[in-house]
Parts: C-alpha cells; sequence; structure tokens
C-alpha cells in the first residue's frame, strides 16, 4: 500500500512512577522523563503507519529532534499526535506534538535582518557595520508565552537560505547550516541567572520578581567559525536546565 503525506496517529499514555526521569535514569526528579516521551512520540509515528507496510517489513528511527519544555506529574494524560509530513524513499518524516492533558503548544515567529548588539556580535565575530538574520521565536502553551528564543546568523551566509525566510523551518536551522557547508560540530553554552529587562518581562508576561534564566548557545562549523548564536530566556518558575555526561 502507498506511503503518502497527510497519514497521522496517536497514542497515549497516563504517567505512572515508571515513566519518571527518576526511575529511568535520565534524572533525578518524579516526573515524566524525557526518554519516554520519545517512546510516546515514537508509538504514535508506528501507529500512523499501521497497515501500510507489508508484513516482512518494519521502520526504525533514524534521527530525532525534541524539544521537551514542561514538567509533567505522575498521574497526568499525556497524548502525541504524529503527523507524516514528507516522504523521500525510504525516509520518512514526522512532526510530533505531545501534550499533558489538553495543553497546546504553539510559537510565533518573525524573521529580521538586524544590526546586532555587542554581544551578539562579538560572538559571531562580526566586523563593524556586519549584519545579521535574527530568527525570534516567542513559545507559548496554552496561549500563554513560555519562553524566548532568538537565533542570530552572519547575513552574509545565510542571506539566500530558508533561514532568512519568514515561516518555520521543517527540518530545522542547523540541517541549513549543514547543506550551506556549516554543519555546527562544536557548541559552548553560557547559562546563567537574572532579573528580566523590561522588554522581557513583556514579552513573557512576567509577573512582577520573577526572575529568568539566560541560556546563549554558540555553535562552530568545522572552520572553528562561529555560525548561529541562539539566546533562550526561560522564566525561572517554569524552566529546569538538565545536563548528563556520560564518559562511557
Amino acid at each position: 500500500m502507498p506511503i503518502d503525506t497527510g497519514l497521522t496517529g496517536t497514542a497515549e499514555l497516563t504517567v505512572t512512577d515508571a515513566d519518571t526521569a527518576a526511575a529511568l535514569g535520565s534524572g533525578d526528579v518524579p516526573v515524566l522523563g524525557t526518554p519516554r516521551v520519545l517512546a510516546l512520540a515514537e508509538a504514535a509515528t508506528v501507529a500512523a503507519l499501521a497497515g501500510r507496510l507489508d508484513a516482512e517489513r518494519t521502520t526504525v528511527g533514524t534521527e530525532v529532534r525534541l524539544a521537551h519544555t514542561a514538567p509533567t506529574p505522575v498521574g497526568a494524560r499525556v497524548a502525541a499526535a504524529a503527523h507524516l509530513v514528507r516522504v523521500e524513499g525510504r525516509r520518512l518524516v514526522f512532526e510530533v506534538a505531545v501534550t499533558q492533558e489538553g495543553r497546546e503548544p504553539s510559537q510565533y515567529i518573525e524573521v529580521l535582518t538586524v544590526s546586532p548588539v555587542e554581544e551578539i556580535a562579538s560572538r559571531l565575530e562580526l566586523s563593524d557595520g556586519e549584519l545579521a538574520v535574527v530568527r525570534r521565536r516567542l513559545r507559548f502553551v496554552d496561549g500563554q508565552p513560555y519562553n524566548t528564543n532568538d537565533s542570530y546568523f552572519p547575513r552574509d551566509l545565510v542571506a539566500d537560505s530558508e533561514i532568512a525566510r519568514p515561516g518555520d523551518i521543517e527540518r530545522g536551522a542547523n540541517r541549513v547550516l549543514e547543506e550551506l557547508g556549516h554543519g555546527q560540530v562544536r557548541v559552548v553554552d553560557d547559562i546563567w541567572a537574572r532579573m528580566p529587562t523590561q522588554e522581557e518581562a513583556e514579552r513573557l508576561q512576567l509577573e512582577l520578581g520573577t526572575p529568568v534564566m539566560v541560556y546563549i548557545r554558540v555553535g562552530y562549523d568545522r572552520f572553528d567559525t562561529p555560525v548561529r548564536v541562539a539566546v533562550s530566556v526561560l522564566p525561572a518558575d517554569k524552566h529546569l536546565i538538565r545536563y548528563e555526561l556520560d564518559r562511557r
């Protein structure tokens, strides 16, 4: 049976203790673990292909981009909805949204060409007068601002690419950078906490006295040239940042 774009599938889960980060070894908090979120998303893609594959054929996951942005407690109901958006030979590309008890994520994107502030220009190693393309994202959960993510790129590098055009990029900006010959091979992260600026407080609709975490990631290509500066501003009452280092 032919496999065409537009196929959909769903999978649901009521979170138990066995699904938590603490139980799965991916963290030490009793909320839904990221590995379980990924498994649920994959189950939805399998459901989308039900009855579409010959008996001797199956699918395996080869590449995943996953943003797990909100904690989900034990007892909550979670649903994953998969949508097949692209068929490239044997490669199937799905978009999957995972929501908690009807919680709906969304985002507003604007793309601008700007003369970046010194903090950004220095990280991108731009000369005086050089411009940058910025993709500004304001992310929402159930219609409420959740965080911001602004990604800056040297304009001369991305001017003729999807990065400089309005709208979302289904395959992600990092894949576009790879196609331009400037895939990121090294990143440097800076994370700190402070009080928000007035613009940030208004953009995120923060209550008075709410601090934010600032997370800046600079990505470098194989020539050790900075090609992307991503600036996330995260209300401290809604986010947890966790790193896992595995020396195996």
